[in-house]
């Protein structure tokens, strides 16, 4: 194990680092001090502090998981799905990752995942439904079509769901009338996107074959240190990183040469959500090793880097140690940039938004917005205005990035599979490099989850673009009046609403040959 070191290069942060310590900041975070935040967040901050002691709290659940593991082995059951959104799902996938071991991480309403994952045999296959309540739609459609899956096959349904909630919540009851495998429950003073060391990030992970219990003892080893009034604190560094490099609010983050595998989404998520909020926030941009904006002296930009030395000129926080204990000290990092920023760390006010639009659309079921126009296959909309006087597909990305400034991003959003049109991630770094600006990347409704609160509560800065795909082969949901290929339909529709009434610039493309539309995109981003 390593304890985590964080070191940085071009800049000086040493005077809000001597603040931090003279305000006790880590060592009343550590306390679960509530009112660090200010009396907004107080009620707030009073029940999502649990994360800071997890190392230990968490303990009583390893025999529970390690004995679950046994008698699904035993009876042949190997194959761990798990459905979850956002910290649910993404804290499992990069502890799985980085220990080598098969998750089925299903966080898509995308029919073609959905579909995937049902191929898989199922005669080896347990799902681990994960959900503070039970009514996360993506979870509750997984849930619903599994359980028909289950029983299409002759196999007993309710012996093969183990699910993850929070206690007293309405999933803890429909599991029990259920009679499903296991229920773990959670601790209820933990928000998702601090829970990877929770029965969130542990169960799914133990169960597929992950050593949990060396992921808690690298946190524990970490703890002190990150708890420590001390100038020495990589968490206060960090955090003066992120939040107080003046007129800097955007963090490139990516790993390079280390073996923690997919760090940077997980990130992505805890700082989008944790902070991009009220016209504030830090933008977090995960990128790949070797992306253009590692090359970049932006004035606006930040790195927070998994990696030995700097790639620029601009200020960087390098991060090294185990994978436990990176996560205690990102998540102890962002609560001390949300003390910096003045703002609550442990709510996200915007994520709901694209689910009720989501829901209206669901429920209303209109008929789909008139295309601007249609060049190939690929069809053209735009949020108003943007689309006047144009009438081909490179005009329309011309128009989108036409509005982005010299302090914005864009952000492309994919409501499509993440494995099938991998490629098109292709698109990001052309992007950076044509607009000299960041370019976050998300599969949609995945990043609703993650950098979607920062889009819509963040600085007003974004360009959005959009591209969703038709679903020739569609999958029903059992009990419902919408199928996968509708709903994530509806929520790509919602959240493109949603940006655009806030005045934000979206421009969607629509693909109605997926194959074909991609190499149409893809041409044009050379």
């Amino acid at each position: 194990m390593s304890a985590p070191k964080v070191g940085t290069a071009n800049g000086d942060w040493a005077e809000v680092v001597g603040k931090l310590v003279a305000e006790k900041i880590a060592s009343r975070i550590a306390a679960k001090d509530a009112t660090i935040w200010g009396p907004e967040a107080e009620h707030e901050a009073s029940i999502r502090l649990g994360w800071v002691d997890l190392h230990d709290t968490s303990r009583p659940l390893l025999a529970e998981i390690e004995a679950l593991q046994a008698d699904l082995r035993s009876e042949g059951l190997d194959r761990i799905v798990l459905s979850g959104m956002g910290g649910s799902s993404l804290a499992p996938e990069v502890i799985t990752r980085t220990a080598g071991v098969e998750l089925v991480v299903l966080d898509s309403t995308d029919p073609s995942v959905v579909a995937r994952a049902l191929a898989g045999d199922l005669s080896k296959t347990v799902i681990v439904v994960s959900s503070k309540s039970g009514g996360t739609v993506e979870t509750d459609s997984h849930r619903r079509t599994f359980v028909k899956a289950f029983e299409d096959a002759g196999i007993d349904a309710a012996s093969r769901v183990v699910v993850v909630t929070d206690p007293g919540s309405p999933f803890e009851k429909l599991s029990a009338d259920e009679g499903y495998r296991k229920t773990f429950l959670a601790d209820p003073n933990v928000g998702g996107r601090y829970s990877a060391l929770t029965a969130f990030g542990l169960v799914p992970s133990g169960l597929a074959g992950a050593d949990i219990a060396e992921l808690l003892d690298q946190a524990a080893e970490a703890a002190p240190e990150l708890q420590a009034d001390s100038t020495d604190n990589p968490a206060l560094w960090l955090g003066a990183v992120l939040a107080a490099s003046a007129g800097r609010d955007k963090a490139i983050i990516t790993a390079d040469g280390s073996d923690i595998v997919g760090f940077p989404d997980w990130a992505e998520q805890l700082i989008a959500e944790s902070t991009g909020k009220n016209g504030t926030g830090v933008l977090p941009v995960a990128v790949e090793v070797g992306a253009p904006e590692l090359r970049s002296e932006a004035e606006d930009l930040t790195n927070a880097l998994l990696a030995e030395k700097a790639t620029s000129g601009v200020p960087t926080a390098l991060t090294s140690g185990s994978l436990g204990g990176q996560m205690l000290l990102w998540e102890t990092a962002t609560a001390v940039a949300g003390y910096l920023l003045g703002i609550n760390p442990f709510d996200q006010p915007d994520v709901e938004s694209a689910k009720k639009a989501a829901r209206g659309l669901l429920d209303a079921q209109p008929e789909p917005e008139a295309a601007a126009f249609t060049e190939g296959v690929v069809e053209v909309r735009g949020s108003e205005g943007l689309l006047d006087g144009v009438d081909s597909l490179q005009g329309a990305v011309d128009a989108l990035l036409g509005k982005l400034d010299s302090k914005g991003y864009v952000a492309v959003m994919a409501y499509l599979d993440s494995e099938r049109d991998a490629e098109l991630i292709g698109v990001r770094p052309a992007l950076a490099t044509k607009t000299g600006r960041p370019v976050t990347f998300g599969w949609g409704p995945r990043f609703l989850h993650s950098t979607g609160q920062y889009h819509k509560g963040g600085h007003p800065e974004g360009v959005y673009l959009q591209i969703t795909g038709a679903h020739p082969q569609d999958v029903e949901i059992p009990d419902r009046p919408f199928s996968f290929g509708t709903l994530i339909t509806a929520q790509a529709a919602g959240d493109a609403n949603v940006l655009a009434d806030r005045g934000r610039p979206v421009l969607r493309l629509h693909l109605t040959d997926v194959a074909s539309g991609l190499k149409q995109l893809l041409s044009l981003f050379k």
